[in-house]
């Protein structure tokens, strides 16, 4: 009986393997499908990680950016003596032909009226009005603007008039026998004492001697990045610092 049971056994194996193959499938089937979804899952999550650490890469070249332009910003600034201090833009003027920004610093920081405001590569206008945390700030192009210069190269003195373009200041009283050329580079003056002597203005891009008239029409390129400069040095003369020791502040 014995070997009949061994050879009835290995008989009816085949129909036990038959039987067992939708259990065993289904369990192949279930576990290619866990590690599937695991996989997807682990993709997901690596692609998520990729995305963040792009953003940190992006974010972190931004910053080194911001970094350079800010070095710039304050190196400007050790040239000379004055006190200076770092502001950033946070609005600007919704009117084309009024050229004004605003800047996150008021009175709260001792902004005044009249504070020359430059960035790091030259002279972008001056305060005309303060509240608690905020200031106006009108820049060189306004229509309403001029700024004393000097050319770099001789020394010969004008006055720059912004005309209510970006691009461009007009000089509109030197003779036309004065002695300026295209590229020459025009400094502040220091004139008036409202703006401090030796920072860049503008390059002269264009000269007209016009036959008949006493004087040239002379048109410069502002040097400072009007339209896309976000950190900013607000500057204080000695001459506004002793100023403001007088009136006490």
């Amino acid at each position: 009986m014995q070997q009949i049971r061994a050879w009835m056994s290995l008989a009816v194996t085949p129909v036990q393997w038959l039987v067992d193959v939708p259990q065993r499938s289904w369990t192949w089937l279930d576990e290619r499908l866990q590690a599937r979804d695991e996989l997807i899952a682990e993709n997901k999550q690596l692609r998520a990680q990729a995305l963040l650490a792009e953003r940190r890469v992006q974010k972190l070249a931004s910053l080194t950016v911001e970094n350079f332009r800010l070095r710039d910003l304050l190196n400007s600034g050790e040239r000379l003596d004055e006190k200076v201090m770092v502001s950033e833009l946070i609005g600007t003027n919704s009117d084309p032909f009024v050229h004004q920004i605003i800047i996150n610093n008021g009175f709260d920081s001792n902004v005044f009226v009249g504070q020359p405001v430059l960035d790091a590569t030259g002279v972008m206008g001056q305060v005309t009005s303060t509240s608690a945390f905020t200031s106006r700030v009108l820049l060189i192009t306004d229509a309403d603007h001029a700024i004393p210069v000097q050319v770099n190269r001789n020394g010969l003195r004008s006055v720059a008039y912004g005309r209510g373009h970006y691009d461009y200041l007009e000089l509109e009283d030197l003779a036309d026998t004065a002695d300026i050329e295209v590229g020459d580079i025009l400094v502040s003056s220091g004139l008036g004492l409202r703006f401090p002597k030796g920072y860049p203005v503008a390059e002269v891009i264009e000269v007209q001697h016009l036959a008949g008239q006493d004087f040239a029409k002379i048109l410069a390129k502002p040097t400072a990045q009007l339209s896309r400069s976000r950190h900013l040095l607000l500057i204080e003369t000695a001459h506004q610092q002793t100023a403001a020791v007088n009136r006490g502040e």
